[in-house]
């Protein structure tokens, strides 16, 4: 069976999504291919997340850019990180809104609840994959 092309969408695509693509490549790599994307685009990600991703995971995000939802492959399973606005629609074969809150401009603290989170739905998710429930 193919992997299915997960992709993780927000706004800017420049915290949540960023997180959410380098934790599944890091997580969850043998069960779908991560990507990222988003509306508009930031110059740069959250150098915050850098930061504590590289902290908690010894994930190193540096090299990660902000990208439009149109330079993604087709999506079977998208994820949208609960922007609070409408989200990008992309056609696909299952969606979901994990809905966390942006930790941008907020305490470290902050941050790794939210990172935390996102490592949880991502193994509920890779679950979801795996028993066939949504792929």
């Amino acid at each position: 069976m193919t992997k299915p092309n997960v992709a993780f969408i927000c706004v800017h695509n420049s915290c949540r999504s960023q997180i959410a693509e380098a934790l599944s490549n890091k997580l969850a790599l043998s069960t779908y291919n991560s990507y990222s994307g988003g509306t508009e685009t930031k110059p740069v990600i959250n150098q915050d997340a850098v930061r504590i991703v590289k902290e908690l995971y010894n994930i190193d995000m540096s090299m990660q850019k902000s990208k439009l939802i149109d330079v993604l492959p087709k999506i079977d399973i998208l994820i949208t990180m609960g922007c609070n606005v409408k989200c990008p629609y992309l056609p696909c074969k299952y969606r979901e809104d994990w809905g966390l809150d942006d930790p941008s401009g907020k305490t470290d603290e902050e941050f790794k609840k939210v990172i935390k989170l996102i490592e949880t739905k991502i193994y509920n998710l890779v679950e979801k994959i795996k028993n066939k429930e949504i792929y």
